[in-house]
């Protein structure tokens, strides 16, 4: 099942390790991935490995002079190949601009990347990392099976697990070893009583194999009590097996410092299972100084912020408009150009009935008729404060308004009227530093107002939230509204580094 699929990210070596210590120790651990080709990786969403969970991985990327850079190494599953191949892909389609990519790569990698002529190298890392394989987002599955069964676990928990299982197989290897020790003590001391004690004497005059047992049983009897276990027919026939050679040759002194060694073996082995935690930490405290050197972390642990498409493309194509019919898009290429864009960017359009869109571009899309406003929705305008005035389709009231459009989605109709059918814009403009401006409102000359024009500054008006009804502005019919002035910092010139013009007017 494809839900079931697993995908275990890699971990340092070193790190395991001492993560199992701390285990060991009691203590809570924190597992991240590390990469054999290194990179950078932001693993605030990695849940333990767990489904659902989240890895971004970067290459490192170096500014070298003033218009190279160069890829020193590549994320986790991607080749140089694979990794170039994305860089000219995104070059074609136009979202960087490059000249040509050199792939130096021998012991290490590096891939250089010469950038054309006017494009800039700290704009270019960031597109790089939202359009190619220079960085790359891996969703890890830790699924393992846990008694024929199929378990979705964190991977400190599945590290705890393994860590439980060395440990119980070290004791099993202690105690397989106390064992063994036990034994060769055992037939040590049965062999040096059979020769020392001529034993083997007592068995020439025997006409019988039961008889021949029987004088060496009865020859160990006195020393049986200080025996582990009992002994058995096995450990007779054993004895039986001795050559002459080996007896004619037998030294105690070496049997005896033989068996002085193999005691203090025994000694440390029993020792080592009374605290087998500490024999534990210590066996991983040796795998760590025994193999350890050059198993360093290659991956380097950072945070960082997820960056837009639509924030870093270069521009590649010019945005129109059919405001009558309702049409935008880059394929409308007789209609009246709006600003320049790249085919990836959303843009924001406002109709004079109030009602507003956020649009993916494309090369002909129809939106609502009578377009009195659009522009690119980029993080600038995101900002914006739009001032606006607007008749109230079923009191005739006008209402004024300040707003920014945050928290929008895309294809989804808006209002900033209170959505009365007939309600209609009077006064739009769209800020991008929050520019207040004055306007003269002429009154309709049937009304009862005694003034019929007056000023109204929308400095003394407060920026509120794009579902907010807004203002009273006037009670009285309204024949038209003039800007009159700009405050002194709205008449400041902003610069769009991406558009390369007056930012304040990259929509239309």
């Amino acid at each position: 099942a494809v839900g079931l699929a697993t995908k275990v990210m890699p971990h340092n070596f070193c790190e395991l390790i001492e993560a199992s210590i701390d285990i060991l120790n009691g203590k809570e651990t924190n597992i991240m991935p590390d990469f054999f080709m290194g990179g950078i990786a932001d693993c605030s969403q990695y849940r333990g490995g767990m489904k659902g969970g989240k890895i971004r991985i970067r290459s490192h990327i170096e500014i070298r002079g003033k218009k190279d850079l160069v890829i020193k190494d590549i994320p986790y599953g991607c080749t140089t190949g694979s990794l170039i191949d994305s860089i000219l892909k995104a070059n074609d389609e136009g979202k960087i601009k490059i000249k040509k990519v050199i792939d130096n790569t021998a012991k290490d990698v590096e891939i250089l990347v010469e950038l054309a002529a006017g494009i800039s190298p700290e704009q270019t890392i960031d597109a790089l990392y939202a359009f190619t394989d220079c960085e790359v987002s891996i969703s890890p599955n830790t699924c393992v099976i846990v008694g024929n069964k199929p378990q979705f676990i964190d991977v400190n928990e599945m590290l705890k697990i393994c860590t439980f299982n060395t440990k119980d197989l070290l004791k099993e290897e202690l105690e397989i070893k106390k064992n063994d020790l036990l034994e060769k003590i055992l037939y040590g001391s049965l062999e040096k009583i059979f020769i020392e004690n001529r034993i083997y004497r007592d068995i020439e005059e025997c006409t019988t194999w039961e008889d021949v047992l029987l004088k060496i049983d009865i020859g160990l009897t006195p020393y049986k009590p200080q025996f582990y276990r009992e002994i058995i027919k096995d450990d007779l026939i054993r004895l039986t097996e001795i050559k002459i050679k080996r007896i004619s040759k037998y030294d105690t002194f070496k049997a005896d410092e033989l068996m002085k060694s193999r005691a203090q073996e025994l000694k440390e082995t029993e020792e080592h299972l009374a605290n087998l935690n500490r024999f534990s930490i210590n066996y991983f405290k040796n795998l760590l100084k025994k193999y350890g050197k050059g198993r360093e972390r290659r991956t380097e642990l950072q945070s960082f912020d997820a960056i837009k498409g639509t924030e870093v493309a270069l521009n590649n194509q010019k945005l129109y408009v059919n405001r009558a019919d309702g049409f935008i898009g880059y394929g409308l290429k007789k209609d009246e150009f709006v600003c320049d864009c790249s085919d990836i960017d959303d843009i924001i359009i406002f109709t004079d009935d109030g009602k507003y869109y956020i649009k993916k571009i494309g090369e002909k899309v129809f939106v609502a008729k009578n377009i009195i406003y659009l522009a690119v929705f980029n993080k600038d305008l995101k900002d914006a404060t739009f001032n606006t005035i607007y008749k109230d389709g079923e009191s005739g009231i006008s209402m004024m308004k300040r707003f920014q459009v945050q928290g929008v989605i895309r294809d989804k109709e808006y209002d900033l009227t209170k959505g009365n059918p007939k309600s209609k814009l009077m006064y739009f403009s769209a800020n991008l530093q929050g520019e207040t401006e004055i306007v003269k409102v002429t009154l309709s000359p049937s009304c009862s107002a005694k003034n019929k024009t007056f000023e109204y500054n929308f400095a003394d008006l407060e920026v509120k939230g794009k579902t907010a009804l807004g203002n009273i502005l006037t009670k009285y019919p309204v024949k038209k509204i003039d800007f009159k002035s700009k405050s002194d910092a709205a008449k400041k010139k902003t610069t769009d580094e991406k558009a390369g013009e007056n930012a304040l007017f990259k929509g239309k």
